[in-house]
This record gives structure tokens, sequence and C-alpha cells, in this order.
């Protein structure tokens, strides 16, 4: 059976159900696999013409013990978390350009229309078969930067073993992600806006973990997470890599290179997990906008915390990037020794120094890039002009950019897949800006679903972020005395 291990070291190894109903490892580390299972190049041949339920099933089996999962019951819980898409191949490949080098993954085919729900229904219908086997209910919290919080959201609605409770910085997401979550009308989703977050979702990150590493609150309240600190959520992002690849290549074998927008670096995670288990990747483009974190650790091994800087790529505004201690871990050869010294310094310092070595690891196929708003908008007015009015939301734009600014140190003729993270109708003031339309929204950014939650009752609580935590707290105990009435 594959086991589960912290990051950080200080636990025992734990079976997959105790790993995703638990969210956070118990010492505040997160939950990677002992081992990254390799594919053999027959199952890595055999898969080529898989349909993506069929093929997450071949990923996630070899993740996934059948004592706790049967196949029969995971087939049904891919099924089931697929079947509400709107494209029937649940991620459809565009390519961009004239010479076809560079292919649009589009991932933002689900409900809530972001690639977050490629992961998150699968995860929230787990959790909830889980839960109905043990007779339990979890109460899941959450923070977003615009996407992950109406994915859970919809996921959750109606689910009878989980309270989801999203929160959001206020004025930091667009009025269509923050209506995805607010009018649902679910009596078991509780969306909470957050004022006065200066560093944005990651000031609700913080909230997050201080109440996850109260051991007697965390059980109290019976807490869990669905955000990509979940191994359940990482893991499932590692299949539509296998998806693009198959879609793109000439010939299974071939390389190819993904241009990734990222923030917290769970989406990159999924694919650094595909490459280990044997896709062959050349390299990932870690796709930074002005909150460069990510791409001064590449270039120069410095992990700083520095203050958010909003920007029109609003759901990668992160500075913090919680997944990339899974990538350190396995870059140091899983020295949770050396990763735990490391956090507790972030913790305390705001910055960490890594030495040559593990620099050298981290840059092994990887590459990366700072986009700014400028080149992001120009490059969707560009695309939209020049490639039959093809519409790219602000993050996929910086994928985009940072694919055509790196494509010259790439081998010539190898594919570029960027992955476009939602679709453009969530982001309609960026949109019209950038195309200089004024009030007018050209159709591909128009969406029906939209449409209709402008126009109902929104349902939300309001809480300043100093008194967050003693809000939450108090808002889920009585939950809980509601319940037990």
């Amino acid at each position: 059976m594959i086991k589960y291990v912290s990051t950080r070291g200080g636990i025992s190894p734990v079976a997959f159900d105790e790993a995703v109903l638990s969210g956070f490892a118990a010492d505040g580390g997160l939950f990677v696999p002992e081992t990254i299972p390799k594919i053999t190049q027959a199952q890595f041949q055999s898969w080529a013409e898989l349909s993506y339920p069929e093929l997450a099933f071949e990923v996630l089996s070899m993740f996934i013990d059948r004592s706790i999962v049967p196949a029969t019951d995971l087939k049904k819980l891919l099924d089931d978390s697929y079947s509400s898409f709107n494209s029937q191949s649940v991620i459809d490949m565009v390519p961009l350009g004239r010479d076809g080098r560079t292919i649009i993954m589009e991932l933002f085919h689900g409900p809530t229309l972001s690639f977050k729900d490629v992961a998150m229904g699968f995860l929230i219908n787990v959790l909830d078969y889980l839960l109905e086997k043990r007779n339990q209910r979890l109460s899941i919290v959450l923070a977003t930067t615009g996407d992950t919080g109406p994915a859970a959201a919809w996921a959750s609605a109606g689910k009878k073993t989980i309270d989801c409770w999203p929160m959001y910085p206020r004025g930091m997401i667009t009025e269509e992600q923050e209506r995805q979550m607010t009018t649902l009308n679910a009596s078991n989703v509780h969306p909470i806006g957050v004022d006065n977050c200066e560093d944005g979702a990651d000031d609700l990150d913080f909230i997050v973990a201080k109440l996850f590493s109260d051991h007697e609150l965390k059980e109290k309240l019976n807490l869990s997470s669905v955000n990509s600190i979940n191994w359940c959520r990482v893991v499932v992002q590692s299949v539509h890599y296998f998806y693009g690849y198959y879609r793109a290549v000439e010939q299974v074998g071939d390389e190819v290179n993904f241009s990734v927008p990222s923030g917290a670096f769970g989406n990159l995670f999924g694919g650094y997990l595909a490459r280990s288990m044997g896709l062959p990747v050349n390299k990932f483009i870690c796709a930074n906008n002005a909150n460069q974190t990510l791409h001064t650790i590449f270039s120069s091994g410095v992990l700083a915390k520095k203050n958010l800087v909003q920007t029109l790529s609003t759901a990668i505004d992160i500075v913090v990037p919680y997944n990339f201690w899974r990538f350190l871990y396995y870059c140091t050869g899983s020295d949770s020794e050396k990763l735990k010294v490391w956090q507790d310094e972030f913790k305390s310092t705001g910055k960490v120094e890594f030495d040559a070595a593990t620099l050298n690891a981290i840059q092994n196929g990887f590459m990366s890039v700072t986009v700014s708003d400028y080149e992001t908008s120009k490059t969707i007015k560009d695309t939209f002009e020049t490639c039959d009015g093809y519409l790219l939301d602000p993050h996929t734009a910086v994928a985009v950019v940072a694919a055509n600014t790196l494509k010259d140190m790439l081998p010539k003729k190898m594919k570029v897949i960027c992955l476009a993270t939602a679709h453009p109708a969530k982001f309609p003031e960026t949109t019209r800006a950038c195309l200089n339309l004024g009030t007018e929204m050209p159709n591909q950014g128009k969406h029906v679903s939209l449409e209709r939650v402008s126009k109902v009752c929104q349902h939300v609580r309001i809480c300043d972020l100093e008194n967050l935590e003693f809000a939450l707290i108090d808002a889920m105990t009585t939950r809980l005395k509601m319940q037990a009435d």
C-alpha cells in the first residue's frame, strides 16, 4: 500500500484516506507519497487514446489503494466529477498562431469556468465518499484568490457530510468570482468576505494555518482543507499534463514544454509529479506576474516574502507559494530535517537562501519569467486581433507571454503547451480594458452561467481581518451546535 508522510517528517506514514481527510499533516507539514510511482513504457503507450476520466483512473490508481477506494467506486467518482463539464472531452486543445507550435490547453470548461474544477469536483466527491463510509462530517475552510473558492463552493453545495467555508479578500477578486460563491443558496456553503487584507489571500492562509496548528480546535471543529495543500488536489492536477501531452505530440515519446501561470505552485507541482512519474517534459516555464516570488527563487535561489502587488492576473497574486515546500522536499532527496529548518527560518525572518546544490536541483527542468500587466494586456489584445478572435483571460495571457519570451531558448519545433486556467468571462472589466471596447463585450467574453449569477440574491458573511479568527471560530461553533440540535 502506498503511504504518505509529512514534508516536516514529524508523523508516522498514513494511508491515502487519512492524508486527504486531514488536509495538513499533524506536524504542520504537507502530505507527500513516500515514493513517487513510476509508469512503465507499456503503460505510457497504452494510455495515449484514453478519455480524460479513463486516464485519470489509470493515474490515480497508482496513488489510491484499492482497499480504500475500489476500482468500480473510483470510476464512478470520476464519471460523476466530470459529468457537469461543458466540454465532452473535459479539456480542449486549441493551436495558437500559424506555426502550430503553441497550443492552448483549455482547463476552464467546468461548472465555475476555472481549472480548479478539474481537481476540486473529484476531491469533494472523494471526501464525501470517505465521510459517508465513516459516518462523519467535516468543516472545510479555505482561502481563495478568486477561483478555488467558487470551485469548492459549487462542488460542496448540497453535500450532507460537508460544510464549506470559503474566505476571500473583498475587493481583490472580480464580482463574477464573488457571486459564484455567494449566489449558490446552499445551506452548507458559507462564504466570508474579508476586509483589509493587505497581502490578499496570503493573510487568510495565515489564519487557516493557525487554526490547523491548534490540534484541539481542529478536532473540535472537524476541520479540513481543499486548497492545494490537500494532496488529492495536487495529484489530480498531474492528470491534465498527461492528457495535454497525448493530444499535442505527433508521436508518443516526443518531449514537450509547458508554460504555467503560477502563484502557489500547486499546478506546477502537479506537472513536476507527472514528469517524475515518467512524462517526457523538456521544460516547465514558471510564468509569474509582478508578484515574482517563484521567479526570484528559480533565478537566484532566494525565497523572500514581499508586499503583495495587485495585478490583472489576480488569481496568482500570491507571495507565499506554499506548495513549493512539496517540490523542495523532493529536490533535497526527501530531507525533512533540512526542510523544517528552512520553513522555521522563513516563518521567523521571511527569507531563506538555498545552497548551491539545492538551487541546481530546483532549476533542473524549469525556466521562469516575470510578466508585467502591460505585457499581459497587450498579449490579450494582439491575440484577439491576430488569432481569429481568440480571447485569453489574464492568467492564460501570462503563460503565453512567458512562452513567447523564452521560446527561442527551447528546441525549435518542440511544442509549447500554455495552460488556460480560467474563462475570460470571469474578468469582464480587464477584458474590456485590454480590447479598448468601452462597455461592449465580445461573445467570446460572455458565459450564460455568469449572466445568471449577476441577477440573483447573495448570501455572504462580512468580516474584518483583525477579527477573522474569532469570528470564524464563533460561526463554525454555532453551526455545529445547530446541527447537533
